[in-house]
């Protein structure tokens, strides 16, 4: 048996490999929209991927199902999903097994996250107890599939929760202990709310351990996996509609045409996004007038789909050499019309400072000083809910960064506004989108709560 986990940082998402090195044949799980690592692990392994097995229609990312069955492979979710999709699915029926020889795969329906979902059971010989199980959104390690994500739709939250605590009970927790847990999210996804930095688990670890499977009522744990979930990012639902339709493919080497200072402010008077994604503190000391600033070094592709609405065109500044590498990252949320990039960033600035601007940038200290002077200052804490039990500053306006976009109306603009979140990435996200909107006084808080609670602390 081949089985590899491909484990993406940035998204916190897991896509597998498996295959049969007697047969040739493979099949991959939960993709990624960029499928070279694929295809070129599948080949140096003398495989086929013959079928790309999805555990539901995602929201946080666009699949690559339709760039592997470019190649032949067949696109296969739970029978649950028929007549949902745009395209071609092979369904794979509760109970199904498929055989790559000796390497066996049984599809289980798990419904709760979705009503389409499913995991898949990996046996590496027939009759042998089960290898593994690929729980897709079902079953993380430490949490469950959050359940409230369809409610826009016409399922309510509290149904697919039910369903969720069947489908754990009655088909992933009977699996015996040693089976290993393969989930699709860990730590940071939007897709649950107490995830593990772990990337794999056991049944047996996750019955010991994890908060949801412990026992209770099914009354008790709708009420414990439907509170307390974070804000989902504003581009959930376009992805997951994207994922049903038929759409083009990914390219990750055609490079972006570059481009000048004047091509690029004429496409944003036109109505393009200008995307800067360089580091904060770069930002902050000079950027093209209304840039959007989400850095690349982070969650780049979540928080862009946060901030900017899907079908925007996005013009890219950034560090030289990292323009296709931001082109495939926003490719895999369905961000695809990137119609190019600034050529010689610095330089094209530096000759034309009426275009450029700075962001103010405070201190916790200073934060401090402008809270005792300034009684209308206003402070927006843009982390979700769930962060906020360990401490706020006092007075301030929660607004997680998902709903900023639509919420700015609540901020006063006669008075100095100062955005924090936890360590200062989502903050200089939150303030370019502030200024962007033109209001007149808006600084970023350095370090974010973390320093103010240091700050606190020392006092």
């Amino acid at each position: 048996m081949i089985f590899k986990q491909y484990y993406l940082g940035c998204l916190s998402q897991a896509s597998y490999l498996i295959g049969d090195t007697t047969t040739g044949r493979a099949v991959v799980v939960d993709p990624l929209r960029d499928i070279d690592q694929y295809v070129c692990d599948a080949t140096a392994n003398g495989l086929t991927i013959e079928r790309v097995i999805e555990t539901h229609f995602h929201a946080d990312f666009l699949s690559g199902h339709l760039e592997l069955a470019q190649l032949g492979a067949l696109i296969s979710y739970g029978d649950a999903a028929v007549g949902r999709a745009e395209f071609a699915i092979d369904p794979l029926a509760h109970g199904q097994r498929l055989s790559l020889g000796d390497v066996q795969l049984e599809v289980r329906a798990t419904p709760g996250h979705t009503p389409e979902s499913i995991s898949i059971v990996v046996y590496e010989h027939p009759g042998a107890p089960p290898f593994g199980v690929l729980t897709g959104d079902t079953l993380f390690i430490g949490d469950v599939g959050r359940p409230d994500l369809l409610v826009s739709v016409g399922v309510t939250a509290d149904e697919l929760a039910e369903c969720l605590y069947r489908s754990l009970h009655e088909q992933l927790m009977t699996l015996p202990d040693a089976t290993k847990v393969y989930p699709a999210h860990g730590a940071g996804s939007a897709c649950g709310k107490n995830l593990s930095t772990d990337t794999m688990s056991t049944i047996g670890e996750q019955r010991r351990t994890n908060y949801a499977v412990q026992p209770m009522s099914i009354e008790a744990f709708v009420e414990a996996v439907t509170q307390g979930q974070s804000v989902a990012p504003l581009y959930f639902s376009f992805a997951a509609n994207r994922n049903r339709e038929v759409h083009e493919l990914l390219d990750t080497h055609e490079p972006l045409a570059m481009l000048d200072l004047g091509q690029v402010l004429e496409a944003q008077a036109a109505g393009a996004v200008v995307l800067d994604s360089r580091e904060s503190n770069e930002f902050a000391a000079g950027h093209l007038r209304g840039a959007l600033n989400v850095g690349l070094s982070g969650r780049f592709s979540e928080y862009t789909g946060e901030v900017v609405r899907a079908g925007t065109a996005i013009v890219l500044v950034g560090d030289a050499g990292t323009e296709l590498e931001a082109k495939v990252r926003l490719g895999r949320i369905g961000f695809d019309d990137v119609i190019g990039a600034l050529a010689d960033p610095v330089g094209a600035m530096g000759k034309h400072p009426e275009h450029v601007v700075r962001t103010s940038r405070v201190t916790a200290a200073e934060l401090a000083s402008l809270r005792a002077s300034l009684p209308g200052l206003t402070v927006v804490d843009v982390r979700n809910v769930g962060e906020l039990d360990g401490g706020v500053v006092p007075g301030s306006v929660n607004i997680p960064l998902p709903q900023l976009i639509n919420r700015m109306d609540e901020l006063p603009r006669e008075w100095p506004i100062v955005v924090h979140c936890a360590g200062g990435y989502r903050s200089s996200v939150a303030t370019s989108l502030l200024e962007q909107a033109g209001f007149p006084d808006v600084s970023d808080l350095i370090g974010g709560y973390t320093a103010w609670a240091a700050l606190v602390a020392r006092v």
